[in-house]
């Protein structure tokens, strides 16, 4: 299921948009579009002119932690990376060796009963593996502090070894982040938000896109190859559940549009997930009739090509090592010819990769909106 691409490592984004040139936001940050296999390239700024009104965006609101802490096993150093918190009071945690770069590489977890030493003399003692698939992550307790106010004194953002510096914790929230009850959170930013901006949002609205807020906490990301995603705390709220059903419902009753500028036709509104944390929760709380329902709690939903997708019609998104799991989804939703001709692309025109690149999305093939006449339709909303 690999992904045939290799990544250059100059494609990494090393900083984000806003510090790669004066003026320069958020949203200074590229837009590959693919419909089916045609593929289109844009600033993400246009993003108001590739929608339509009727288009329903669900985002994810959940605030991004200062997941890492540096503590020592006995006087080695390490760094503790907080994942994801459990309903009996532990938490899921990946340890990591500094790497004398200023972030960290992996290392063995465990044994269960290692005692990892943290500021405030906190003790955080391994228990278990999370799964029997691996030892990258564990079941610990945290003994001495609450391990919210721990991150907010103590906590800064995971950093990976692609980027150039370390960011104030402000850098990984996206524009959609609440404050969580009890401080919860995502161990790493659902990074396909990052590039909207405020102006961004109100352009939408005022367009006639809409909104439906879902939260799905993150845990740390997947580092090994083909490694699935492990389960995650989710909320689907009633009012979005609504609004992703009214949109289904239009879509199902529907008649096809004018395209503005002439010839073509356009269907109705279509729900357009902002990341693949966005996916998995709305994906999970609908049921095998495609309805959504309010739901809360945890989802071990993968989402492949074999189960599909019952309510998502496009996806923005990140872009994805080859090797990584999250291309599954993408397949579920685009197809597999449309994932890898996007890819192909971006890697040929330089996109840059990671939570500061640039993004993809992700949009059905429709009758009247290939090749240049698309184009045309579009340079009509401009």
């Amino acid at each position: 299921m690999t992904l045939a691409l290799r990544v250059p490592a100059e494609l990494s984004a090393r900083v984000p948009a806003e510090q790669r040139g004066p003026g320069q936001d958020r949203d200074a940050v590229r837009l590959l579009v693919s419909r089916g296999t045609e593929v289109s390239h844009h600033a993400f700024a246009e993003l108001p002119c590739l929608l339509r009104a009727g288009d329903l965006l669900v985002v994810n609101t959940s605030p991004t932690l200062a997941a890492a802490v540096d503590g020592r096993i006995g006087h080695a150093r390490v760094v503790v990376h907080f994942s994801t918190r459990g309903d009996d009071g532990r938490w899921a945690v990946e340890l990591r060796e500094p790497d004398g770069r200023g972030t960290t590489r992996a290392c063995a977890g465990g044994p269960a009963g290692t005692e990892v030493r943290l500021p405030e003399g906190v003790r955080l003692t391994l228990e278990e593996p999370l799964s029997a698939r691996g030892e990258r992550l564990w079941w610990a307790r945290v003994a001495g502090a609450g391990v919210p106010g721990l991150l907010r004194e103590y906590g800064r953002p995971i950093r990976y070894s692609y980027t150039e510096r370390d960011q104030p914790l402000s850098a990984y929230q996206t524009v959609f982040a609440l404050p969580q009850p009890g401080g919860d959170g995502s161990a790493e930013m659902p990074s396909a938000a990052r590039p909207f901006t405020a102006r961004l949002v109100a352009e939408l609205v005022s367009r006639g896109v809409q909104f439906a807020p879902i939260t799905l906490h993150t845990g740390v990301a997947s580092a090994e190859a083909h490694e699935p995603p492990y389960p995650e705390r989710f909320a689907v709220p009633e009012a979005s559940a609504r609004l992703i059903n009214a949109v289904k419902a239009n879509q199902e009753g529907r008649e096809a549009l004018p395209c503005k500028g002439g010839g073509g036709r356009r269907a109705g509104g279509r729900v357009v997930a902002v990341g693949t944390t966005a996916v998995r929760a709305v994906e999970s709380a609908a049921g095998g009739d495609g309805v959504v329902r309010a739901r809360a709690g945890w989802t071990d939903l993968v989402v492949t090509p074999e189960r599909g997708v019952r309510v998502v019609d496009g996806l923005l998104t990140g872009l994805h090592e080859p090797e990584a799991s999250h291309l599954l989804m993408l397949r579920a939703v685009a197809g597999r010819a449309a994932v890898d001709r996007g890819y192909e692309e971006a890697v040929r025109g330089l996109y840059l990769w990671h939570e500061f690149g640039d993004v993809h999305l992700l949009l059905p093939a429709e009758a009247g909106t290939r090749g240049p006449h698309a184009e045309h339709c579009f340079s009509n909303c401009r």
